[in-house]
């Protein structure tokens, strides 16, 4: 089985475009276009054509094409002749091109109909905005994901193989053949988050038809004493992903997958929930790479839709192929550890709906029998459908008790929810606490392995004695709530672990976790709010405040983090959104604010911490819940935090200091060698002579790029009209981002500036 990229030379509507691509992020947003929901982001229809001409070689031997992804409603021709219709955007397929033209010119022409709108909750892209892949397979051979490996022991290490004809398998010198077979690997080094060791596995067919397949030796088990890799109990310090990449839109690029599984793990998580969609194989390899535990999640939606043309439509005829498709494809990565079957589904609540999650569960279990089955469920939501007050049902958006309008098309259904919820706010996590509540889920918590609650804390304390045997962890949870959270998630053995939303920002429900300093309602924020400004990781990839703070509870900082609340809005009060506890960066740079009242956050799980300003004490204060909050007033310099322990031994200090004056554009490329077409990121600042980022200076930047190509520049600025692809973009809180795609040899120079102000770098290509 011959395996090749087939992302080059592809024309979208006419213009020539190189895969993967989103088509949506370059339309212009606008009011009337759309919905908070999407980033007032318009739909429409792309059509994706590639002409090629089949070698001889091919004759006599099955030509796949594999999509990773395309949004939505696709189908794909050859030759003018429809091969296949696929409606999720989320799953890969496959398609065998029968009726090639061998010798001739032959034209492969997909169309992605993301035309009707509102169908996501969120900003999902639109066209091939996954890689595509042909192969070349042997008659009755091979074909890709046919060969699976499981782990049976650890102790010893034995695997088994699967594969659908006879083959030979050789792992490091160690082989076997068969076609449902065990091999002991002596010595065998397991793969963990914090091991996470890949082996590679040559199987062959027949004579010559060979594919690799890698994998890790790593077992799961679970019971109410907890979550056990390879024997060793586990805490899931979980973030919630949603699918995008941020200034790129849902194009998937290894590289980006990589470099945000990098910057999680840095900052303390060692789990992703892929929220609320399967994730892209490529998050899978970065997570299998780099060790990180993966909750791979189906669907947001099942047989009632949440939006007028989402999923829904099509959950009852093509829920099981599109569940064995995340099955299928994910068996053989190590990182995947837990099967979700949904996220916030009001079904569970009628016998329908319950045996609708049983056979969800019993295909997962029956196609891989090693991995525990979840869902994440939001109690509260499912006792209010119970009650005639259901929140979602086939695109309708309930408004009191029983009492439903249909909602106007354009309108986003996840809107009532987010209204409910900001209102309610961490009174949702005792939405499941009653008995009837309790009751009315158990059937279906019972079916799962491992129970998923989404704002559902209140109910952790209670299972114990309730559900004995049950296993549970927060799949959503509030960053403010990590330190309540985690204490009971150390306390209770049958609690696993804590899933934040969000761990990185998004595109789409516009404004729901933002502070804002321009009023509002904390949710579904008016044009041109087009982030959703919740997560603890900006877009960029910055960490803020909450981020360093969950990694405090974590116990993972050596040292008092600092953290400061947006100094240049004097007087002005901030709208505040139940899915954030803090808007405070790391940063002590506000040019122009000196006298200002700043708000100062210092963590740390020693006993008590001490504030100074350019060398004088702000106070000392007893850090509760590993957090003091000091208000002072702002000037430049340097701020200090020590950290004290019981006995008021100091036992660690930090400092973060202002910008020095002359201010200038740093453009600094993330590496300084790249491979020819590799994806580069480039954080462009305005920064002091002494290096440090000037929050309060913000200014337009233009960027050029030679030797190469610029994907996407932007900042994290949650509230704009400014667009990504266009080279031009205001920084925010001093930071800004190039994403650049390397050329074929030489060197790549990246220049920015705005005004007097300009700076630039090179990369050399290698």
């Amino acid at each position: 089985m011959q395996k090749q990229l087939f992302t080059k030379d592809w024309t979208c509507n006419g213009k020539p475009v190189t895969l993967p691509h989103d088509a949506q992020i370059t339309e212009k947003r606008g009011a009337d276009v759309s919905n908070g929901g999407h980033g007032y982001f318009p739909g429409g229809i792309y059509t994706y054509e590639k002409k090629f001409t089949a070698p001889a070689e091919w004759a006599g031997r099955d030509i796949l094409i594999e999509f990773e992804g395309v949004y939505k409603n696709a189908s794909v021709s050859l030759n003018g002749r429809e091969l296949c219709y696929h409606p999720y955007g989320y799953t890969g397929f496959f398609v065998e091109l029968s009726g090639l033209e061998e010798g001739k010119e032959n034209t492969l022409t997909v169309v992605a109909d993301n035309s009707k709108l509102p169908n996501s909750r969120w900003y999902s892209g639109a066209g091939i905005y996954r890689p595509v892949w042909l192969y070349v397979c042997e008659k009755e051979g091979l074909r890709p994901e046919s060969v699976k490996i499981s782990t049976v022991s650890i102790d010893p290490a034995v695997i088994r193989i699967e594969a659908p004809v006879p083959v030979k398998a050789d792992i490091d010198g160690i082989k076997g053949e068969g076609t449902d077979f065990e091999m002991t690997i002596p010595d065998a080094k397991l793969w963990s988050d914090e091991t996470p060791y890949l082996y590679t596995a040559k199987i062959t067919a027949g004579e010559s038809d060979t594919t690799e397949v890698t994998f890790g030796i790593r077992r799961i088990t679970w019971s109410n004493k907890g979550l056990f890799i390879n024997g060793r109990e586990t805490l899931l310090r979980g973030g919630c992903v949603h699918h995008d990449n941020g200034i790129l839109g849902a194009a998937t690029y290894d590289e980006s997958e990589e470099r945000r599984v990098r910057i999680l793990k840095e900052n303390g998580f060692n789990a992703i929930r892929s929220s609320h969609n399967p994730a892209s194989r490529a998050l899978l390899e970065a997570c299998d790479r780099l060790g990180m535990y993966v909750m791979d999640e189906t669907f947001d939606m099942w047989y009632n839709r949440k939006n007028p043309y989402d999923y829904g439509i099509d959950f009852n005829e093509w829920w099981e192929k599109d569940t064995a498709a995340m099955v299928n494809r994910d068996f053989n990565h190590p990182s995947v550890i837990l099967y979700s079957i949904g996220n916030e589904v009001a079904e569970p609540c009628e016998q329908k709906g319950i045996e609708a999650g049983r056979k969800m569960v019993e295909l997962c279990h029956r196609m891989d029998p090693t991995r525990p089955v979840t869902c994440g469920t939001n109690l509260m939501i499912i006792g209010r459908a119970a009650k005639g007050q259901g929140i979602y049902q086939d695109g309708e958006q309930k408004t009191g008790a029983g009492e439903g309008k249909k909602e106007k098309e354009g309108q986003n259904a996840s809107l009532m929810f987010n209204i409910m919820a900001s209102f309610v706010g961490s009174g949702m996590n005792k939405g499941g606490n009653s008995k009837r509540v309790d009751e009315l889920t158990t059937p279906f918590l019972d079916s799962l392995d491992i129970a998923g609650y989404n704002y559902g804390s209140g109910r952790y304390p209670l299972e114990g004695k309730a559900h004995p045997d049950r296993v549970v962890f927060g799949s959503e949870t509030f960053p403010q709530d990590i330190w309540k959270n985690w204490q009971m998630v150390k306390k209770y053995p049958y609690l696993v672990g804590d899933f934040m939303w969000t761990s990185w920002d998004y595109l789409g429900e516009a404004g729901i976790g933002a502070w804002s300093y321009t009023g509002g309602m904390p949710f579904n924020r008016p044009y041109p709010w087009l982030l959703a400004g919740a997560g603890v990781i900006d877009i960029l990839g910055n960490p803020d405040g909450s981020c360093k703070y969950a990694g405090t509870v974590w116990g993972l900082q050596d040292n008092p983090v600092i953290a400061v609340r947006p100094v240049n809005h004097p007087g002005v009060r901030v709208s505040k959104s139940v899915w954030r506890g803090t808007n405070a960066v790391l940063s002590w740079s506000w040019a122009g604010c000196s006298g200002n009242k700043a708000v100062v956050e210092v963590y740390s799980d020693q006993a008590e911490a001490e504030l100074f300003i350019n060398g004088k004490s702000a106070g000392r204060k007893k850090l509760k819940e590993c957090r003091a909050i000091f208000k002072v007033k702002y000037e430049p310099g340097t701020v200090t935090a020590a950290a004290y322990d019981a006995s008021g031994r100091e036992t660690g200090r930090s400092e973060l200091c202002s910008a020095d004056s002359g201010l200038t554009v740093a453009v600094r490329p993330e590496k300084t060698v790249a491979k020819p077409g590799e994806i580069i990121y480039v954080p462009v600042n305005i920064e002091g002579s002494n290096g440090v980022v000037e929050s309060a200076a913000d200014r337009l930047l233009n960027v050029t790029v030679e030797g190469g190509e610029l994907l996407a520049f932007g900042s994290a600025n949650p509230c704009t009209e400014e667009q990504y692809h266009t080279g031009s973009f205001t920084t925010y809180y001093g930071h800004a981002l190039a994403i650049v795609r390397a050329g074929e040899s030489g060197s790549v120079k990246i220049t920015a500036g705005g005004g007097s102000m300009s700076g630039s770098a090179e990369i050399t290509i290698k």
